[in-house]
């Protein structure tokens, strides 16, 4: 007998009709998320130009810490050369060349000492931590980043 007065139990709490989903429900389900499918690469196609040019101005800062910390470390001057032309940038430790977006524009205000030709130019870090100081502008997608090392200090910063 208390097998059955559970039953009855459980038969109580059960709704009429609420069995699962109906196949209207589901198609409209499935046309909303298709729909969000079908939007959502557009739009990230017109966010993704600005984020590579956030990402490239953030890269090329820390590129620009690494070679002050690299000079402090071995003693010895690193220098972060950057061709406005070929839209690249090296740093003097490594012998890698590291590329920016195509869609970029850049400016480079660096001593004379350290301008190497048309469209290139470097700034230098010496082992007290200090370097030669300059401002590297990258423009791109709407976005400007100001990536500013201080001569005394050698402190690379970024403003957007």
């Amino acid at each position: 007998m208390g097998v059955n007065r559970q039953l009855c139990r459980c038969a109580q709490l059960r709704i009429p009709g609420s069995t699962g989903f109906t196949l209207l429900e589901l198609i409209v389900v499935l046309t909303i998320a298709g729909a969000l499918v079908a939007l959502v690469p557009p739009a990230m196609d017109r966010l993704l130009p600005g984020l590579k040019i956030k990402a490239a101005s953030q890269e090329m800062a820390d590129a620009m810490r690494f070679v002050r910390s690299w000079s402090i470390a071995q003693g010895d001057e690193g220098l972060f050369t950057l061709d406005l032309q070929q839209k690249h940038y090296t740093i003097s430790p490594r012998k890698r060349t590291y590329d920016l977006p195509e869609n970029s524009e850049m400016t480079l205000v660096t001593a004379d000492d350290e301008q190497q030709g048309k469209g290139q130019g470097g700034i230098r870090f010496f082992p007290d931590g200090s370097s030669s100081g300059g401002r590297v502008i990258l423009l791109g997608s709407g976005k400007r980043y100001q990536i500013d090392v201080d001569w005394l200090t050698g402190r690379v910063t970024v403003a957007d």
